[in-house]
């Protein structure tokens, strides 16, 4: 496992987060694409099939592989409810994927009070906001990033623009949902580091042969172009920024976003 200042260091390095969302993939195969594709880290989102077997699964095969557990509800009560109906597949808490060995936790939601007090400054935390008030509360709680979603549906980098500004320029944002090459430029215009995605970063045909013919070679390459492109877009916005050799110190320096690492 990565301390904090690692993994917060490795999402920013590698400016794209992966929401490992395909139960017909193999999720220590999907890592290792995305390894040779130069991007060290994935999230496992908990709305897949047994979840936590997969994160288990994955942290065994690769220990030095940032991994993040996603779909968390953080709050007991919707918990309990939704594994009361789903017993032969139950969603697993903060507390567990901790356990099971993440580097990082991301949820659609906010993360509660609770969570932030045991794991603030110890797991990075990506919690899900929609405006700038939830933005400000979260990393005010201890967030680390924040992430916007639904971002297609929320307004895309237009909504990030226009909000920019009243949070400061101090808090960066991870906008997921909807996320594809053609709004990647746009979205590092508006400030973003790192973007969040599933699958649908891919063209529909390059993943139905991804999946059906198990092709990980062709899924690294994919990725590949994804991660290059994503670099191109942010040397242009910040000149003689490496990204890949940057402290987050250095990083926040020039690009005036602060992690909320001490």
């Amino acid at each position: 496992m990565m301390d904090i200042n690692q993994t917060v260091n490795q999402l920013v390095r590698d400016g794209f987060i992966l929401v490992f969302n395909q139960d017909r993939l193999d999720v220590v195969k999907t890592a290792q694409a995305l390894a040779e594709a130069g991007v060290g880290n994935m999230e496992v989102t908990c709305r897949i099939q047994k979840p936590l077997e997969k994160i288990h699964q994955l942290r065994q095969a690769m220990p030095d592989f940032c991994i993040g557990a996603a779909s968390l509800i953080d709050f007991p009560p919707m918990l309990k409810r939704y594994n009361g109906r789903n017993p032969h597949d139950p969603l697993p808490s903060v507390d567990e994927v901790v356990d099971a060995g993440v580097d990082y936790l991301v949820s659609a939601l906010n993360f509660s009070e609770a969570a932030y007090e045991k794991y603030s400054g110890r797991i990075a935390m990506v919690p899900g906001c929609g405006s700038a008030t939830e933005i400000v509360r979260q990393y005010a709680n201890g967030a680390n990033l924040c992430k916007l979603f639904p971002a297609k549906q929320l307004g895309g980098s237009s909504y990030i623009k226009a909000l920019d500004p009243a949070i400061h320029k101090l808090i960066s944002i991870v906008p997921t949902g909807g996320t594809d090459a053609g709004n990647i430029p746009d979205y590092i215009k508006a400030g973003v580091l790192i973007l969040g995605g599933s699958f649908s970063m891919i063209s529909g045909e390059s993943l139905n042969i991804i999946i059906e013919e198990q092709d990980y070679a062709l899924l690294s390459s994919e990725v590949k172009k994804v991660k290059i492109l994503i670099d191109d877009c942010r040397a242009g916005q910040y000149p003689g920024m490496d990204f890949q050799t940057a402290s987050l110190e250095q990083i926040s320096k020039i690009t005036g976003r602060c992690f909320n690492i001490d």
